[in-house]
């Protein structure tokens, strides 16, 4: 995985390695991608040699089934010192990921490179990770499919569920069946509780009226996320209006985008578009997929970020109308000349 455009950047920057560490539950993502595993372990990429995984003796066998085929067995109490014993050539400017260091990692990486200087490559790394690979492409269109089918499989047993944590459950209940992970817990969102944009279901009864569902699963790592706007029994004709006109802003922001496209101009013509009720609007268009839920691009105001081949990311205007209801609509979407929509849910609004 672009193993090789990092070890360029660490030349251009006088770097001697670089340094990715990944201890816990929470797989960093830098860590992830360069190595195509996710158990703890320290990778070390060399400005001019191959790179070196340093894992558990527990984990050996499985760190030799990602990307990185030298891998060595952890013989020191410490990783770091391990890494400092694996070195060969100068230590004195070490690249390290400052968005996955915990304060005591950093302590005792700090014990063995006492007098080095550190330079932060998270910001490359992410940069390094916007155009997706062909394996990465793979595995993300997977993801989409995955996601679609177990939302659609979710409308269509909509009658089932008499709370808002039934629908949750369903979602996560299909997700892990498949031998899935959720990228993010489901948002379910009935009535007025739609207005919350990140809101969490409760175990109450669903409302009458408009519903948010956004949902998402990880294939091998990879993210997709998708969200649709239901009716529930009965919806008014506010409701209906509103939710049109957003699905044809939703739909048009999409059908116009082109390779080089800005993304703060994208985010820009929705707002526009959106008119009186842009102020109901309160986060950004979109956002990169891959091996986090959130990455570049940002489709956010004043954004710089571009719209190219092989980049994955969302569109998803929403307007929230405070203690009254809220409408989103999501697609995952990958840019192949134009842009192609990956999640194959209807937007048709449905009453359910």
């Amino acid at each position: 995985m672009k193993i090789k455009a990092l070890q360029n950047f660490l030349q251009a920057k006088k770097t001697d390695f670089a340094l990715l560490y990944n201890v816990g539950m929470d797989v960093n993502p830098n860590f992830y991608y360069f190595t195509q595993y996710s158990g703890v372990g320290c990778l070390v990429i060399p400005k001019n040699n191959d790179p070196f995984l340093i894992v558990p003796e527990m984990e050996f066998e499985r760190a030799k089934k990602g990307t990185i085929k030298n891998v060595k067995k952890l013989e020191k109490k410490r990783f770091f010192d391990s890494v400092y014993e694996n070195i060969k050539g100068k230590k004195e400017v070490i690249g390290i990921d400052t968005s996955a260091f915990t304060l005591a990692a950093y302590k005792n990486f700090r014990k063995t490179f006492k007098k080095c200087k550190t330079l932060d490559i998270s910001q490359k790394c992410r940069e390094l990770r916007i155009e997706k690979t062909k394996k990465e492409s793979k595995y993300l269109k997977k993801s989409c499919d995955y996601a679609s089918k177990i939302l659609k499989s979710c409308l269509n047993n909509f009658k089932d569920f008499k709370k808002e944590s039934d629908v949750a459950s369903f979602l996560r209940n299909e997700t892990f069946k498949q031998g899935l992970e959720l990228s993010f817990p489901p948002i379910i969102a009935s009535g007025k509780n739609g207005s919350m944009p990140h809101y969490e279901p409760k175990n109450v009864r669903l409302n009458q009226g408009l519903c948010v569902l956004d949902f998402g699963v990880k294939y091998k790592g990879y993210c997709s996320d998708v969200t649709r706007t239901v009716g529930i029994n009965k919806i008014s004709k506010q409701e209906k209006e509103k939710y049109h006109k957003l699905l044809q802003i939703q739909e048009s922001s999409i059908n116009k985008i082109e390779n080089g496209s800005v993304c703060g101009n994208i985010y820009q013509s929705v707002v526009d578009s959106l008119g009186k009720d842009a102020m109901y609007f309160t986060h950004g268009l979109g956002h990169g997929i891959g091996a986090e839920i959130h990455e570049l691009p940002n489709l956010t105001l004043n954004s710089k970020d571009k719209i190219k081949n092989n980049v994955f990311f969302t569109i998803e205007p929403g307007i929230y109308y405070p203690r009254r209801f809220g409408i989103r609509i999501e697609d995952s979407i990958v840019f192949d000349k134009k842009p192609v929509i990956l999640t194959k849910v209807t937007k048709e609004l449905i009453v359910l």
